[in-house]
């Protein structure tokens, strides 16, 4: 799915006016009647509504809005806001229908005409759409205090008012919505986590553009979905052998920490690695054989950590390091050989970028179109810290090009950086995965995908997906506050399933 700016969905909108065709103000009548149809759907017909509006598009929505759920009976009152200027010519037709019913209309011009929310309302937030460039002051400003304050549940319509589409709103007084509902594809502020307590429940509803628009953008953003996973995943041919899926090399666990490689370990296996070899400390080996019986082992010549491999690196199709391996200087100096002794695309997580972070150096010495992991702590380590999420999405993609590799800055909404400029914003997963041990899980699938002969972007799009739907099928299964990292490799081959069951 397109995920698009403000001027990009104008410009959609505008697009269908012109090649459906249909006036704008149908278009607006259409949108909320989605509205009122999802109000509908989640069983809001039969509650009374304040609808809140200003005077641009946004606002004549919530007035066709008020006018269906006045059809269907529920009590309605609208609130504007007066500022001594006509509203969009939308609004006044919107206006003017709204007056022929009994919809109670108040204007709102000073805090003095504010009113108390009666309790069970629910509260329609259409005073500000996509079209905001600066930050509420004044009278609006108070207004979304005293919405944000009343306890009222609040549907946002478009997005929460307050809330800018394309650069960060940290910060700025913003409208705490229950639910936001809006048309047709999601907008880059629906996607940061420093939004997330204005943003409740996302719905996109599909309001009809013509989809002859999107032919015709070509979009660096894009949002991780069902469709884009279904196109990558590639089905197994009948007469494969393990030679044709990769034998991946996965560098991983210390004293102590012997639970990150066995995480990272199964996520592999489970994510279709033809065969896998983990090089693990010494004291890792039993732990390691009795715990996955389907990898090799190899064994380092110091008991707690890894230090050195004996065998050929040129053996393996791809490399995974990182996971509970610490940061002792054998082990920094270890992957410094690693990074210039290996020159295929490699997968480096945790530790290993905590190394890297303090031996920058080693960033020249990253083969080309290896996937770097990191949550974003490390992020920060590595590239430096950043104003807010927008800035540190685009730190992303300017290292992502820099450097010749992807990153998946992990997170809710995980943003993978490719080097050729574009972005992807994941939609699967849930809070039940901030959890030790996700990040391992993800490292293995990642590295899977990757020793199968996919590109770095399409095997850190498979990987992140899936790892996300495993989780949201592992919080069915156990719910968020309980589930673990080992709950979510259980659910890997059902999560792979499920796409490739729609093919």
């Amino acid at each position: 799915m397109e995920i698009l700016t403000a001027a990009q969905s104008l410009a959609w909108d505008n697009y269908t006016i012109e090649h459906e065709p249909i006036s704008s103000i149908n278009l607006m009548e259409r949108a909320a009647l989605k509205c009122f149809e999802w109000l509908q759907d989640h069983g809001y017909i039969g509650s009374s509504f304040s609808i809140f509006c200003g005077k641009g598009n946004n606002g004549g929505d919530g007035l066709a809005l008020a006018r269906r759920l006045n059809e269907m009976g529920c009590p309605v009152t609208v609130y504007i806001l007066e500022f001594g200027h006509k509203g969009t010519e939308d609004f006044q037709v919107n206006l003017a229908r709204l007056h022929l019913t009994e919809v109670a209309i108040r204007f709102i011009q000073t805090d003095e005409n504010f009113h108390p929310l009666p309790k069970g309302d629910i509260v329609i937030d259409a005073l500000f759409g996509s079209g905001l460039n600066r930050p509420l002051n004044g009278v609006t400003e108070k207004l979304v205090d005293h919405i944000n304050q009343s306890g009222n549940e609040v549907v946002s319509i478009d997005i929460p008012s307050g809330l800018f589409v394309d650069k960060s709103s940290k910060d700025n007084p913003v409208i705490h919505a229950t639910h936001t509902l809006s048309f047709q594809s999601y907008k880059p502020a629906l996607l940061m986590a420093e939004n997330s307590q204005c943003l409740g429940e996302i719905e996109i509803l599909d309001i009809g553009l013509h989809s002859g628009y999107l032919a015709n953008l070509h979009n660096n953003t894009l949002l991780v979905d069902e469709n884009l996973v279904q196109k990558l995943l590639r089905p197994r041919n009948p007469f494969a052998h393990k030679g044709q899926f990769g034998h991946a090399l996965l560098l991983a666990g210390s004293y102590g920490k012997m639970g990150a490689a066995i995480l990272a370990a199964k996520a592999c296996l489970r994510s279709g690695v033809g065969l896998l070899t983990c090089h693990l400390p010494t004291c890792g080996y039993e732990i390691m054989q009795g715990a996955v019986p389907e990898a090799m082992a190899s064994t380092d010549d110091h008991e707690h950590i890894i230090t050195g491999f004996k065998d050929d690196l040129l053996k393996y199709t791809v490399l995974g390091i990182g996971p509970g391996i610490g940061t002792d200087a054998q082990t920094s100096f270890f992957l410094e050989y690693l990074l210039t002794n290996f020159k295929r695309p490699l997968v480096l997580d945790a530790d290993a970028l905590n190394i890297i972070s303090v031996n920058r150096k080693m960033f020249d010495d990253i083969p080309p179109f290896s996937i770097l992991t990191p949550h974003p702590k490390e992020f920060e380590r590595l590239f430096g810290s950043s104003e807010n999420d927008f800035d540190r999405h685009e730190l992303a993609l300017e290292n992502a090009k820099r450097y010749q590799c992807v990153i998946v800055l992990k997170g809710h909404n995980s943003f993978i950086a490719t080097p050729d400029g574009k972005g992807y914003y994941n939609s699967t997963g849930n809070a039940g995965m901030a959890k030790g041990g996700s990040g391992d899980v993800l490292t293995g699938m990642v590295t899977a995908f990757l020793a199968q002969g996919y590109l770095a972007d399409q095997a850190a799009i498979l990987a992140v997906y899936l790892h996300g739907l495993a989780g949201d099928l592992a919080s069915q299964w156990q719910s968020q506050n309980s589930m673990i990292a080992s709950d979510i490799i259980k659910c890997i081959g059902q999560a792979i399933r499920s796409i490739s069951n729609k093919e």
